[in-house]
């Protein structure tokens, strides 16, 4: 049976996306961290790894694109998990006064959690603020995650579709240690960081105009290393291995002070 490992506890939307994606029955390995969920497939305790990247309310997850910088795993694979947030607890609606939930869930709520006027507490994990509310076991404080959640423990859901927009979704990578071969429809995301220097990222973005590549996304993360420094995330169309692809990649590199490629997948559409 495949292992694939998520970061949170059970019921997270990461252990939903992941039984999607594979469409076959598979054995989900909850980790803590973001960290420990690519550590354990590098060193072959799971086969797969799935990290959430990029919400479509509240943007990037800094803290996947951090990892995915150190990582050897590829990615091999991508996403879009629909996201249905639910009030959970044992109080009434009007009992509520504190929300708990990891803070990309807190966002994607916002609009509801200061319509209510409550007091909203980050926690590690959408799925394991249920597990803390359950344990608390107070009729003032609910949390905010899926009906798989509250089902797995037990927990009643107090209202449902409580997003700032119901049109709520995540994309999640799915890495191991292995590459993917060509399909019709491929995506390949790289990292890279650039001189600090004008025209310097305009030069690199240049060269995928030239050749009529279509840039996907673009994101920028601090170095950690040196103030105002930053990495470039890119996703463009088109797979490492197409000979167009790797003549581009080389010249990018020239144009760099460090380049990564993350890898080639098919290209995900939204269900």
């Amino acid at each position: 049976m495949i292992q694939v490992s998520f970061q949170g506890e059970r019921g997270a939307y990461s252990e939903a996306a992941a039984r999607s994606f594979f469409k076959e029955k598979i054995e989900t390995i909850p980790q803590t961290t973001f960290a420990e969920v690519l550590d354990s497939t590098s060193n072959a305790k799971t086969r797969y790894s799935i990290l959430p990247v990029e919400n479509s309310l509240e943007g990037s997850v800094g803290e996947s694109y951090d990892v995915l910088y150190s990582t050897s795993l590829n990615a091999t694979g991508e996403i879009y998990h629909r996201i249905e947030h639910c009030l959970i607890g044992t109080g009434n609606i009007d009992e509520i006064d504190t929300v708990y939930s990891h803070p990309q869930a807190l966002g994607q709520c916002r609009k509801f959690i200061e319509g209510h006027d409550m007091k909203a507490i980050p926690a590690y994990d959408t799925a394991g603020s249920v597990k803390m509310i359950k344990d608390l076991d107070k009729r003032n404080c609910a949390c905010i995650a899926s009906k798989d959640a509250a089902q797995i423990y037990e927990m009643p859901v107090i209202r449902s579709n409580i997003a700032n927009n119901l049109n709520n979704y995540t994309r999640f990578l799915i890495l191991s240690k292995e590459d993917n071969d060509k399909t019709e429809n491929d995506k390949t995301s790289i990292i890279f960081s650039i001189k600090h220097e004008p025209g310097s990222l305009f030069r690199i973005i240049e060269k995928f105009h030239q050749n009529d590549i279509n840039l996907t996304k673009i994101e920028s993360r601090p170095t950690k290393a040196n103030t105002w420094e930053y990495n470039f995330y890119v996703d463009f169309e088109g797979h490492q291995k197409d000979v167009r692809i790797l003549e581009i990649l080389d010249r990018i590199k020239q144009e760099t002070l460090f380049m990564k490629v993350l890898g080639s997948y098919p290209s995900a559409r939204l269900s």
